[in-house]
């Protein structure tokens, strides 16, 4: 168990003006009885002071990938390809968790990584696991704003049938690992491990407190991401970066662009689950009535599934364009450009709609989305449906609400005998500045891993543990340090995931430096 400690200020240069020694954190309220986390949510706390780089200059230089870093991907492949092999599939009942699986994979995490599993360390709800690597200085005095790396072991499901072998065999072939987790979770829970591990076997000490976070229901409910901000918050600190998976290093995303582009998200979009339920009499097929359950339930999906939500560009892909724009080639490129010189002036909506025109992924970064994911109906193929249900997954953009959406989805369905059901819901995250120096650490680090690379941020498309740390920290980030491509991108959820041995290996180089660089 780590023990609650008396934080300790950031460490100042002797010749550092006193408007930037940091403000002592908050003495921390008394933790709840038991394991159980308080009920409530975390409130907002003030942000962490910039880091005192001596005589302002940068982070520590960099490293460059090379070839000679390989072979740390090969071990790491090896790592990975046995982790993939235990299907810890998230659920929503914990009664359908195979806690057994979670059990022999945190056994197998300590069997790779030793040096880690010697840190100080607690268990964070039932299979989350929550590290501290304590930075210079006195290793019982906590460090007020460390930096937090965060991954998860869960999974999503699979359905095996679309896959042309075993979604779990973690099979390497033509270096590339596969198996469901490859990318979304354990590839970057492996590239974050090797990392720390190979980084205490050198004998290195981070400037200040690192943080390892892994959680194992990030497919679901996020539970223990709450859990672990929770005991951070009862800790007193407030991290100075928090950085998750997320995006990752693309050649295809942004029409036009040819050149890499390393996607850094500083938001995410918010999330509602939504079940549309209808009834009927039912009865005999042969004699349907005029509105069935199933018909009504249809002509509500056609009509969700129909509608375009209003389209904008927030500013976060503003600058995204600004940043990817200049090296735009052909047609695609210019219509990029003009985009980009529409997005800030009264036909930013033109410029909305040029860059939905770019595919699926860019057609979800600027307008919420409803997508329906699960139908119910008849119990049999001769039987009218007395009730039937579909399940609509809506992601909201960032300037829109959960309100506004759910009060939109009622006037495009347009029937009251259609019951809307709000299962659950999250508002779109708080955005994290890309201007300041957590995230041009971040972008050092990519230059030495994709030195080509252009470095911007980015609105997630998708839910990440990253969300729930906006309470305590105003530096959350998102990377996938991989190179992904459109067909790997669409794998994530899907079949036929996995990811190349070189891309791990610059991922476990990516945080090697992302912690090399960490200031005092």
């Amino acid at each position: 168990m780590i023990a609650k400690a008396a934080a300790r200020p950031a460490p100042q240069p002797a010749q550092a003006p006193a408007e930037s020694a940091p403000a002592q954190p908050p003495a921390p309220p008394e933790p709840p009885a038991g394991d159980a986390p308080a009920h409530g949510p975390v409130p907002d706390q003030p942000a962490a002071p910039d880091a005192v780089l001596p005589g302002g200059a940068s982070f520590a230089s960099s490293e460059q990938y090379g070839d000679g870093h390989l072979a740390a991907g090969h071990i790491a492949a090896a790592h990975l390809s046995s982790l993939v092999q235990i299907p810890t599939v998230s659920a929503w009942d914990p009664d359908d968790l195979d806690h057994e699986s979670f059990a022999r994979h945190r056994a197998a995490l300590a069997a790779f990584y030793p040096r880690v599993h010697a840190l100080q360390s607690e268990p964070v709800g039932e299979h989350g696991l929550l590290f501290r690597w304590p930075g210079r200085g006195r290793e019982d005095v906590l460090h007020p704003f460390p930096v937090v790396l965060v991954a998860h072991q869960d999974v999503a499901p699979v359905l095996e049938t679309d896959w042309a072998g075993d979604p779990f065999s973690g099979e390497i072939r033509d270096g590339v690992v596969h198996g469901r987790g490859a990318v979304d979770g354990k590839g970057v829970l492996v590239a974050v491990l090797d990392a720390v591990e190979t980084l205490l076997g050198d004998g290195f000490v981070p400037e200040r407190d690192v943080w390892l976070f892994f959680g194992a229901d990030q497919e679901t409910t996020g539970q223990s991401a709450e859990r672990a901000v929770r005991r951070l918050y009862e800790l007193g600190v407030r991290p100075w970066l928090v950085l998750d998976q997320g995006a990752g290093v693309v050649t295809d995303a942004v029409p036009g662009v040819e050149k890499q582009v390393a996607l850094v998200g500083v938001a995410e979009k918010g999330r509602i689950g939504v079940d549309l339920y209808t009834t009927d009499a039912g009865g005999h097929a042969a004699t349907p009535g005029r509105r069935t359950a199933t018909g009504r339930l249809g002509r509500a999906v056609a009509r969700v599934s129909g509608h375009a939500f209003p389209a904008r560009v927030s500013p976060p892909t503003a600058a995204l364009l600004e940043r990817v724009a200049p090296g735009a080639s052909g047609a695609r490129g210019a219509l990029l450009r003009l985009a980009t010189r529409l997005s800030s002036g009264p036909l930013r909506g033109v410029a909305a709609w040029l860059v939905g025109r770019g595919g699926p992924e860019a057609w979800a970064s600027v307008r919420t989305t409803a997508a329906v994911t699960e139908l119910e109906g008849s119990v049999g193929a001769t039987v009218a449906a007395s009730s039937a249900r579909a399940h609509v997954d809506v992601r909201v953009a960032l300037g829109d609400t959960v309100e506004r959406t759910v009060a939109r989805l009622r006037r495009v369905i347009g029937d009251k005998g259609v019951e809307l059901e709000v299962l659950g819901s999250g508002e779109p995250s708080e955005v994290s500045p890309y201007d300041g120096q957590q995230f041009t650490l971040l972008g050092e680090a990519v230059g030495s891993v994709y030195p080509d690379a252009v470095v911007a941020p980015h609105v997630q498309l998708a839910a990440s543990d990253a969300r729930a740390f906006t309470p305590i920290s105003d530096h959350v980030y998102r990377l996938s340090p991989f190179v992904l491509t459109a067909e790997q991108r669409r794998a994530v959820h899907g079949a036929g995931e996995r990811l190349s041995v070189e891309s791990l290996a610059r991922g476990v180089h990516f945080y090697r430096e992302v912690l090399r660089k960490i200031p005092g």
